[in-house]
């Protein structure tokens, strides 16, 4: 898989990135997390998103790729969770940055997120120079925001800021047409599949899927033959305003069918065209989902 460079920055990432926050889960068998997340690495899927709050992830990338830390890109988050610090403050941060090194085994973080912070922690100040600190002192190599909407907006705007992460699929493309056109950061797309709200015949309420599956029926889209998992991928990964997207699994099988999708290149640009259209006329003020 051929690497692309992240926005300004000098690292280099995959197309299709790994969404660890699955691997997170307890019940998960040990040998089973460590030979997926090796196999991912071995497929090209070099970019490796995690966080804090996805349960036993960090620590599991740690165990299990932290031997072979040269061969892949490190994303993780944070801004919050961290024991004796109050979340959103300078001093969480910088805790943070030390506990997911050590929780991950290695001696930098390549790009680091504040996670969701909030539009009014931004303003405030002191978060974003933590990051910058730490990149300074090369624990990190880039200085990320995670997020949507009003803040997203503002991390758009701060020079300070590398990378931003945020929502990107055919069933959201609020950024995309509205946020990133001018962009010169790096940019990770989350949620490139829109939670496979195809899984569902009937509105599943509730469920994460939720928004999105109303999205879809409101666009009234075909996928046609290809179906919708892979056309969703496929215009997500080659979409011109990202530079990786990250899907999430714990499956094999699924793993392997999204780096074979990956491999087929960019959609027809009548069909990728088509979606846009689709999602412009059924727009009803639709903003990036957190």
């Amino acid at each position: 898989m051929k690497t692309r460079t992240l926005g300004g920055t000098t690292i280099e990432v995959s197309p299709l990135g790994f969404g660890a926050g699955h691997l997170g889960a307890p019940e998960l068998d040990e040998d089973h997390v460590g030979t997926l997340l090796n196999a991912a690495v071995n497929m090209g899927v070099t970019f490796v998103d995690t966080a804090p709050s996805y349960g036993l992830s960090e620590e599991r990338i740690g165990r299990h790729l932290s031997w072979r830390r040269g061969d892949f890109t490190l994303s993780t988050k944070f801004g919050y969770g961290v024991p004796g610090h109050e979340d959103w403050t300078p001093g969480c941060v910088r805790a943070g940055v030390d506990a997911a090194l050590e929780r991950m085994r290695t001696n930098y973080i390549d790009v680091a997120h504040l996670h969701s912070c909030p539009a009014h922690v931004l303003e405030r100040g002191g978060v974003v120079e933590a990051l910058v600190e730490a990149r300074e002192a090369g624990k990190i190599g880039a200085v990320a925001y995670s997020g949507e909407r009003d803040a997203l907006a503002k991390a758009l705007a701060d020079p300070r800021i590398d990378v931003v992460q945020c929502s990107i699929n055919p069933f959201d493309q609020h950024a995309t047409r509205h946020m990133l056109a001018a962009c010169a950061k790096g940019v990770v797309a989350k949620r490139p599949l829109g939670n496979a709200p195809w899984r569902f015949g009937e509105e599943p309420r509730g469920h994460y899927a939720h928004a999105y599956w109303a999205r879809m029926r409101a666009m009234g889209f075909d996928p046609g033959a290809l179906g919708w998992h892979e056309v969703a991928l496929r215009w997500t990964l080659f979409h011109t305003a990202a530079h990786t997207a990250i899907v999430g699994t714990s499956s094999m099988v699924h793993l392997s069918q999204n780096v074979e999708i990956a491999a087929r290149g960019p959609l027809p640009q009548a069909l990728s065209d088509a979606l846009r259209a689709a999602y412009a006329a059924a727009d009803q003020g639709w903003r990036g989902e957190v």
